[in-house]
């Protein structure tokens, strides 16, 4: 397979494939929304400019390092729209984990996964159709299947939107219920997801394997840049060890699962593209697991030199 092939590639789903796939976005985002509370977003009355600092470093800062990265490196144009929707979703909540074991800032973490998922209802389908359509090679490739950019809009904000305030009110109104059933719809979830990227893996390996080199090497340059981009943003703040460590995995680790969902779901099917988030998906947790080790190693010198 050339590499050029992957613009044309296409993940082709039936009706009923399309309709699991909705209900799989629906699923994701209820299952966020009910574990979302108020607690969560404390720490944008008591530490505001860290705060900000880092939903902006989320929502403007890593796509705007994306598209320095593909501008860069020039891959082909479904691989830098891959990129761009990874970029441009939401925090993980995997980063709350990986901040936890880091001996980092969890609240700091938690508020920020929260808030940006939140956002990730409106601003998500916005924030992917600007970063795409200033880059003129994915611009053209948008324009090649016949995506329509007005119905996207409308389709991927209700689909998020609605689910998203559905389990935000649930979660509100009757948390225990919320707590008992958000395992559930999750899994429900990532099960449709999960079968959607097996099916996509065996179909289509043998196309993908030519360029899964090419297709690693850019996940992973692109899951180091977000690291990256988490932890310069800590040092420009002067913030503390903790809250540095924090941020580091909240703009490293991003909701591939969610990006997925859209690619197949609004992109046609863009083969290339959801290569680069299922790969993400991989690769971010073998990253961020590194990373946990190292900063854990660290300490441990720290207080062996007693600093």
């Amino acid at each position: 397979m050339d590499i050029t092939s992957l613009n044309e590639l296409r993940i082709v789903l039936d009706t009923a494939g399309q309709i699991a796939i909705a209900i799989a976005l629906m699923l994701i985002m209820f299952g966020i929304a009910l574990g979302l509370r108020v607690a969560d977003f404390t720490c944008l009355l008591q530490r505001r400019v860290q705060f900000i600092a880092g939903v902006l470093t989320q929502l403007v800062g890593l796509p705007l390092i994306t598209l320095a990265l593909v501008k860069l490196i020039a891959p082909p144009p479904a691989l830098a729209l891959g990129m761009f929707v990874v970029a441009c979703c939401p925090g993980g909540a995997v980063s709350n984990l990986f901040t936890y074991l880091a001996r980092g800032d969890t609240a700091y973490s938690v508020s920020l996964t929260a808030v940006s998922s939140a956002l990730a209802a409106f601003l998500t389908p916005a924030s992917i159709l600007f970063w795409s359509g200033i880059y003129r090679p994915t611009s053209t490739l948008l324009q090649t299947i016949d995506f329509n950019a007005v119905a996207f809009l409308a389709q991927t904000t209700m689909l998020l939107a609605l689910p998203l305030v559905l389990g935000m009110i649930l979660g509100a109104r009757a948390p225990d219920v919320a707590m008992r059933v958000r395992r559930s719809i999750t899994l429900a979830g990532s099960l449709v997801l999960a079968g959607a990227i097996v099916y996509g893996s065996i179909k289509f390996f043998a196309l993908l394997a030519p360029a899964l080199p090419l297709i690693g090497m850019l996940t992973i340059a692109h899951n180091a840049v977000a690291f990256t981009t988490g932890a310069v943003a800590g040092l420009a703040l002067r913030a503390n060890r903790a809250t540095r460590r924090a941020l580091t995995f909240e703009i490293g680790i991003q909701n591939s699962g969610l990006a997925i969902v859209i690619l197949l779901a609004q992109f046609d099917g863009l083969g290339g593209a959801a290569a680069i988030a299922v790969l993400w998906g991989i690769w971010h947790l073998v990253a961020g697991g590194f990373l946990v080790m190292l900063f854990c190693y660290l300490d441990q010198r720290r207080v062996k030199c007693g600093l």
